[in-house]
């Protein structure tokens, strides 16, 4: 494998990573919604402003978040809004069965 694609596949690892928690994609599907601060995500997740802090750090670090300014107060958006979509693309082809039927559905997603 050249370093270009090692080094990509690297980064999109990273980024699934990112994701592989179930406050981390509650945040992410918070946002697909608008954005949102830290306190009304700690309410929404039932965590502690930290531990939300340090889920939002990460998000932002691979890219999927970014946060905006408000006086004292920062909100938080996503910077696409494709990723409950790919989530929702693969529980479906799983649903499905997999295999030669999963090929036909990767390609609907694709679509859209």
């Amino acid at each position: 494998m050249v370093t270009s694609d090692r080094l990509r596949l690297e980064r999109r690892a990273h980024i699934l990573k990112s994701l592989a928690h179930p406050s981390r994609l509650l945040i992410v599907e918070l946002l697909e919604k608008g954005p949102h601060c830290v306190s009304e995500l700690t309410e929404a997740i039932g965590s502690d402003k930290s531990t939300v802090s340090k889920h939002l750090a990460l998000l932002k670090e691979v890219g999927l978040v970014r946060d905006r300014k408000r006086g004292t107060w920062s909100d938080y958006e996503l910077t696409c809004d494709c990723v409950t979509h790919l989530i929702d693309c693969v529980e479906e082809g799983m649903a499905e069965g997999g295999g030669a039927q999963h090929a036909g559905q990767a390609s609907s997603c694709r679509a859209g």
